[in-house]
């Protein structure tokens, strides 16, 4: 379970205050929706150790990772923009994810393999990123994020930029891909049919605190 206990920050010269308390247990998925510049992108940071709570406490089952570094977090985050190496073909940029040295060959490469096979890309393996869908290449992202193998996975907004179709099909995907691998799952999102569609629970920051409740 992932578990935030009154994790608290406020940024320098702002008068707002932002108090998190929060549980996800393993193989859910949960929504989390408010205004712009509500604190969504604030809550992402302080998990996944951008931004240096004032108190509080985050765990995962239990072990306390409120002041790891970003990289020894058992936290991998899904952008809106997928961040991918456009020079390199689908099985480089999942492999980098757990080695920048990038092989050719090798265990490394036969997981990240594996990762594009999860997420139905098992015939793009030596593809360049340029040449895939919008969809295509948020499932690379995804499967880049699987293969690190970190307990939480964030998503922030990585789909608001697709077609309705390619989002349903991604939605799905991270609910499989959820139940199938126990990780415990925030999601980030505007459209609420995203939080109808997939979460187990829905939260919307108001004045600095998240307010909540299951939906299934």
């Amino acid at each position: 379970m992932l578990s935030l206990q009154n994790v608290r920050f406020a940024y320098p010269g702002s008068e707002t205050v932002y108090d998190f308390s929060l549980q996800v247990t393993a193989g859910e998925i949960s929504c989390i929706s408010g205004r712009s510049g509500s604190g969504k992108s604030t809550l992402l940071d302080l998990i996944a150790g951008f931004q240096p709570p004032v108190s509080g406490a985050i765990h995962w089952h239990q072990k306390d990772f409120t002041h790891l570094p970003p990289d020894k977090r058992p936290v991998t985050t899904v952008f809106q923009r997928n961040n991918l190496f456009e020079h390199r073909n689908a099985i480089d940029n999942v492999v980098v994810g757990i080695n920048p040295k990038v092989p050719k060959q090798g265990h490394d490469v036969e997981r990240a393999k594996a990762a594009l096979t999860t997420v139905g890309l098992q015939d793009y393996f030596d593809t360049q990123v340029t040449l895939l869908s919008g969809g295509q290449q948020q499932r690379v992202a995804i499967a880049r994020a699987v293969l690190r193998d970190a307990g939480v996975i964030l998503l922030d907004e990585p789909f608001s930029a697709l077609d309705q179709t390619t989002r349903a099909e991604m939605l799905s995907l991270i609910r499989t891909l959820t139940t199938k691998s126990a990780r415990a799952v925030i999601m980030v999102t505007h459209d609420l049919r995203d939080c109808e569609a997939i979460a187990d629970s829905h939260y919307v920051i108001e004045q600095g605190t998240l307010h909540g409740q299951s939906i299934n």
